[in-house]
């Protein structure tokens, strides 16, 4: 199957089933540097999680089209895409006169209800893959060895100025490119 095909078939898939927006993809994108590694590796992977959060957009969709461009330039990174955004748009298409009649039912409040925490801890999960690559360098040994100490300060601190008060309205490019400043600065 051509590159272009497979692209579509797995960021299809990954639009159809990652519940719960751009982070939901990760794990998808994660069996897709398994199962396609030529396309990429999971050590690109974390390059790319970064950069499509540094970028404007969604980051499922900077993920597609930064996938689709390596593997088949811009009709690539177009095909992937739009492969990923097709199954929600068909779905709401397809659920949105149901929602309006039944939008007040108890029931259907009740299912809303039991998706928040579900699509909440996919969120969680696809955010603790991030912290994974992120934080931690898979040399197996010693907790000395398995984590990346400068990575964990830097994640912690960043992560503590997001909490407090004087700085929790800050746009976040600014603490991303604080990490990219503490990059070049301390080698990791």
């Amino acid at each position: 199957m051509s590159d272009i095909l497979w692209l579509v078939f797995e960021f299809f898939k990954a639009g159809l089933f990652a519940v719960g927006g751009g982070l939901a993809t990760l794990p998808f994108l994660a069996r897709m540097s398994e199962s396609h590694p030529a396309w990429f590796t999971t050590e690109m992977l974390a390059n790319m999680v970064a950069i499509s959060e540094s970028t404007p957009g969604p980051l499922g969709v900077n993920m597609a089209t930064y996938v689709g461009y390596t593997v088949a330039g811009v009709p690539g990174g177009i095909v992937a895409t739009l492969s990923l955004v097709a199954p929600s748009v068909i779905i709401i298409m397809l659920i949105y006169r149901v929602l309006q009649q039944y939008k007040n039912n108890p029931t259907v409040e009740n299912v809303f209800t039991g998706l928040r925490p579900a699509v909440t801890g996919l969120i969680a999960a696809a955010g603790f893959s991030v912290f994974r690559m992120a934080v931690l360098t898979g040399e197996p040994g010693s907790l000395f060895t398995l984590v990346s100490w400068k990575a964990l300060l830097l994640f912690a601190a960043l992560f503590a100025l997001t909490q407090w008060k004087k700085t929790k309205g800050l746009h976040p490019v600014l603490f991303i490119a604080a990490g990219a400043v503490v990059g070049l600065l301390v080698a990791f």
